[in-house]
C-alpha cells in the first residue's frame, strides 16, 4: 500500500461530548520523518535528502535518536554515581563479604567506605561515637589508609533535623519538636543496630556527560549520625558506615529522584573477581530480563520479587515457589525450609562428590573434592523470566589449594526467603523504583551508557576520528583496586580467623585510551545490534 510505505497513517480520537449530548470524530495524519511528505517540510543538514538506507540516512537517524535521548533527560542527569568513583570492592571476611563503596560528605567533604544495601533505608556513618568500631586502617589488614569519623560541626553544610520534620519517625517520642531527631535502626542480623541523631548535609557525586567531563553534583541528603552500634557493626561489617537503598522516603535513591535528578532506579553490578559498579539513576537495557516487585500487607516497602520455581541443573522442582528479599546486604542467599531441602537434596543428588563438613563453615551442604564443577541453580519467575545463578557456591582453600565446596544456600527461619549479594555475582542488577520492577542482565562490570553509545555510534557514521581516547570515556574510572575477596589458605583453614584480602583498597584512576574507545564501541554494538536488527527487520516487513 502505498501510504504504508510513506509510512503516513491516519489517527483517529473519538469522544463525547456529555454535556451537549453530541459525538464528535477527530482525525491527525501521524507523518513519518523520513516520508516524501515530510521531505517538502524539511532538508537534511547538507542540503540534499539522504537516499533510504544511505551512510547519511543512518547519520540523521542517529543524531536524531541522540537529540531525543537528551530531551528525555530534561533538566536531570543520565546516572550518577560517588564523586569517588562508581567503582564498588568486596573485602571479603574482614568486612562480612559485603560490597562497599567510597562517598564523600559534608563541606569540606570527609570520605566514607560505606557498605551497599538495598535491605535498609537510611545512610548512617560513624559520628560523635559513643560506641562505634576501631577506624585505624591497623586493625584491618585489607585498608590502607584509616576511615573516618563524621564530625557535624565541622561541616559548613550541616544542620540538625529537628523532631517535627515529616521523616522523623521517633518525632513523637521527643519532649519539644525543634529538638534534635533520634533515630534507632534494628537490622536482620542479630542484635545489629544503630542509633544515634539525623542530620542533613550533601553527599558529593559525579555525572558523566557525553563529552569527557564528569560534573560534580552536590546532593542534599538525611545522614544518620551513628553514635552508637552494636552486633556485627562492631565486628567488621560495615565500620565506617552503610548506605541504605530500599524504597523509604530517606534512602538517598528517594532523594535524587524526588529532586529530579535522576530517573527513579539504580543498579549495581558485582563480579566475580570482587569489583563492581553503582549507578543512580540506570533502568538497565531495553533486552535485560525482569519481574515485577511484589507488595508487602498491600504496601510497596521493601524490594520482594516471587520466584515460581528452582532448578537443579535440568530438573525444575515442584513446590518451591517462594517470596524472597533481594538484598546486597545480605552476603549469601536463604530460602524457606521447604524449597531449601528439595533444591539442597537435588544439588545433593547430583554433585558427584563426597558430602562432608568444614568447622567453621555455616552450610550443610559441603563437599571434600579438588573439583569446582557443579549443576547450576536456576531461579524462575512469572511472564517467562528466569534468572540462572553463576555462583551458587563457596570454594574451600586448604595449604594445597582447593579441597571442596558448599552450596551456598541457608535455610531461612521463616516463610521469606532473601536472594543475597552471591546470586547476584555476574549480573547487572536493576532496580526500577519507577516501574516497581526488578531487571538483570549478564554483566562483567563495563558499564554501558546508551546515550553516549548513540553518540559514538553517530560519530562513528560520521567518520569522526576517534583516537583521542579523551573524547568519548564509556566508563566511569574507577575510584579503586578491586581486591580478591576470598581470604588467603591459611586463613581459610583456621575457623573464625580474619581474612587478609590479596590486595588493598587503594584509589588508582585511570586514563582512556584509544583501545578503550574501541572496546567500548564493541560493547555499544554487543548490546544494542540485536535490538536494532530486530527493528530493522520489523521495519522492511512494513514496507
Amino acid at each position: 500500500m502505498a501510504a504504508t510505505r510513506a509510512f503516513v497513517v491516519s489517527l483517529t480520537v473519538a469522544f463525547v461530548l456529555v454535556e451537549c449530548g453530541l459525538a464528535a470524530t477527530y482525525s491527525a495524519r501521524l507523518i513519518h520523518r523520513f516520508s516524501d511528505e515530510a521531505k517538502a517540510l524539511r532538508v537534511s543538514r547538507s542540503g540534499v535528502w539522504p537516499e533510504r538506507w544511505s551512510l547519511e540516512y543512518y547519520r540523521m537517524l542517529a543524531s536524531s535518536d541522540v537529540e531525543r535521548q537528551k530531551m528525555k533527560l530534561g533538566g536531570g542527569y543520565q546516572y550518577l554515581f560517588p564523586s569517588e568513583g562508581s567503582a564498588t570492592m568486596s573485602l571479603g571476611n574482614d568486612f562480612g563479604w559485603l560490597h562497599y563503596t567510597w562517598i564523600d560528605i559534608g563541606t569540606p567533604s570527609v570520605s566514607f567506605l560505606v557498605a551497599l544495601d538495598a535491605g535498609s533505608d537510611l545512610l548512617w556513618v560513624p559520628c560523635d561515637c559513643v560506641q562505634c568500631a576501631p577506624l585505624s586502617a591497623s586493625y584491618y589488614s585489607s585498608l590502607d589508609r584509616d576511615l573516618n569519623e563524621y564530625n557535624p560541626s565541622g561541616s559548613s553544610t550541616s544542620k540538625h533535623l529537628s523532631c517535627s520534620h515529616q521523616l522523623c519517625e521517633l518525632g513523637p517520642n521527643c519532649k519539644d519538636p525543634k529538638q534534635p531527631c533520634p533515630y534507632s535502626v534494628n537490622y536482620y542480623s542479630q542484635n545489629t543496630s544503630t542509633s544515634g541523631l539525623l542530620l542533613e548535609d550533601i553527599l558529593h557525586l559525579a555525572a558523566s556527560s557525553t563529552d569527557a567531563s564528569n560534573h560534580s553534583v552536590r546532593a542534599p541528603v538525611i545522614i544518620g549520625c551513628g553514635r552508637k552500634q552494636s552486633g556485627g557493626y562492631l565486628s567488621g561489617v560495615a565500620p565506617d558506615g552503610l548506605m541504605g537503598l530500599g524504597l523509604g522516603e530517606i534512602s538517598v535513591p528517594s532523594f535524587l529522584a524526588g529532586a529530579g535528578m535522576v530517573k527513579n532506579s539504580f543498579s549495581f553490578c558485582f563480579d566475580e573477581d570482587g569489583s563492581g559498579r553503582i549507578f543512580f539513576g540506570d533502568q538497565g537495557l531495553a533486552t535485560q530480563q525482569s519481574t515485577q516487585f511484589l507488595p508487602s500487607d498491600g504496601k510497596y516497602i521493601t524490594y520482594i520479587a516471587g520466584v515460581e520455581s528452582c532448578c537443579v541443573g535440568s530438573s525444575c522442582l515442584e513446590q518451591t515457589s517462594f517470596k524472597a528479599l533481594v538484598d546486597s546486604g545480605t552476603s549469601f542467599t536463604f530460602l524457606p525450609r521447604e524449597a531449601y531441602e528439595r533444591v539442597a537434596e537435588e544439588f545433593d543428588r547430583q554433585v558427584n562428590a563426597t558430602k562432608s563438613s568444614f568447622e567453621g563453615y555455616p552450610w550443610q551442604y559441603c563437599y571434600r573434592t579438588s573439583s569446582q564443577k557443579t549443576p547450576s541453580v536456576k531461579l524462575e519467575f512469572a511472564s517467562n523470566s528466569s534468572f540462572t545463578v553463576r555462583n551458587p557456591i563457596f570454594v574451600i582453600y586448604g595449604s594445597q589449594g582447593v579441597v571442596g565446596f558448599c552450596l551456598a544456600i541457608q535455610q531461612a527461619d521463616g516463610d521469606m526467603g532473601t536472594i543475597g549479594q552471591n546470586f547476584m555475582t555476574g549480573y547487572r542488577m536493576v532496580f526500577d523504583r519507577e516501574n516497581l520492577r526488578l531487571g538483570w542482565s549478564r554483566s562483567n562490570c563495563e558499564y554501558i551508557d546508551p546515550l553516549k553509545c548513540y553518540s559514538l555510534l553517530s560519530m562513528l557514521l560520521s567518520g569522526q576520528d576517534l583516537s583521542d581516547g579523551k573524547r568519548m570515556p564509556l566508563t566511569s574510572p574507577p575510584s579503586g583496586s578491586s581486591p580478591k575477596p576470598l581470604p588467603t589458605t591459611e586463613q581459610q583453614s583456621a575457623p573464625g580467623g580474619h581474612a587478609v584480602a590479596p590486595a588493598v583498597a587503594g584509589r588508582t584512576p585511570s586514563k582512556s585510551s584509544a583501545l578503550s574507545i574501541l572496546i567500548s564501541s564493541q560493547l555499544c554494538l554487543a548490546n544494542f545490534l540485536p535490538p536494532l536488527l530486530l527493528m530493522l527487520h520489523q521495519l522492511v516487513l512494513t514496507i
